[in-house]
């Protein structure tokens, strides 16, 4: 796919690449190798601009994101870069020593407006794991491992993972992986409902994570912003009535109302592939 848009990106930063490996689809890959795919804190808030930048950008449905290397999706927080920090420049912007709102990575804290599906090529582990919780879907390589381990250097998974966790797994495994440091392979992830699929290799997870995105990316993408909200608004209110009334209050008039729906209805009464406008909700 060509990687016109109609807004420009954000500023490049080596740490993070973009690429757009199908039509509407936005691929956003951890360039930190050394580092384990492990994060600072200024690139936390260069992914939280890419991300809302993603939500805005018209031209795009659906985002991946993925580690680079062969071994990790993403080890969590830069400690080293941590460890150096001047606290004469933490005075002077404290923002440098936080999260952004979204969370780690601009993503595990995300609310937003758009799918964004996790490529998981390897280690996931702290941070890199709580990215993955807040991920609408997750593709995880043969070889990946999740985990969160803070506790055992002294701190604990503050970005929010742990209620996330909690929903998806329940009380006990939630306690067992955070607090005893318990890992979970891919095959584990997937037997708890913390994945979607397991990659048929390695180098395919990738691939395999983007034809997913491409399935979401062919629909309406007033479908994919609807949708979405009535299944994220569920998972965080518990109550399935309570967040059908807000969606179906909130979206429904957009949604029945633009040209998507009327495109989607007469393809189909003409037997032709619906031709998609970018989403006005």
């Amino acid at each position: 796919m060509s990687s016109k848009t109609e807004l420009p990106p954000p500023s490049a930063d080596p740490s993070v690449l973009l690429s757009y490996p199908a039509p509407h689809v936005l691929l956003v890959t951890i360039n930190r190798v050394r580092q384990m795919n492990s994060i600072p804190m200024p690139v936390h808030w260069h992914l939280h601009r890419v991300f809302e930048w993603f939500d805005r950008e018209p031209t795009l449905r659906v985002a991946v994101i993925t580690g680079a290397g062969p071994k990790s999706f993403c080890a969590g927080q830069d400690l080293i870069e941590m460890g150096k920090r001047d606290p004469k420049e933490m005075e002077e912007k404290p923002y440098l020593a936080m999260h952004p709102p979204t969370g780690f990575a601009g993503v595990s804290r995300r609310l937003g407006k758009k799918p964004v599906i996790a490529a998981v090529n390897g280690f996931a582990l702290g941070g890199g794991f709580e990215i993955v919780l807040n991920c609408d879907m997750v593709v995880a390589s043969p070889t990946a491992t999740f985990g969160l381990p803070e506790a055992l250097r002294g701190i604990y998974a503050g970005a929010g993972g742990l209620p996330r966790l909690v929903r998806n797994v329940g009380l006990p495994l939630a306690s067992e992986i955070s607090m005893a440091a318990r890992t979970l392979s891919a095959k584990e992830a997937l037997q708890f409902q913390l994945i979607n699929h397991i990659s048929s290799s390695q180098d395919t997870c990738v691939p395999e994570a983007v034809k997913l995105a491409a399935k979401v990316a062919d629909i309406s993408p007033d479908s994919i912003v609807i949708t979405r909200a009535a299944l994220r608004e569920t998972w965080e209110t518990s109550s399935i009535e309570r967040a059908y009334q807000n969606i179906d209050d909130r979206m429904k008039r957009g949604l029945m109302e633009g040209e998507n729906s009327r495109e989607g209805l007469t393809a189909f009464r003409e037997k032709r592939k619906p031709v998609w406008k970018a989403s006005k909700l």
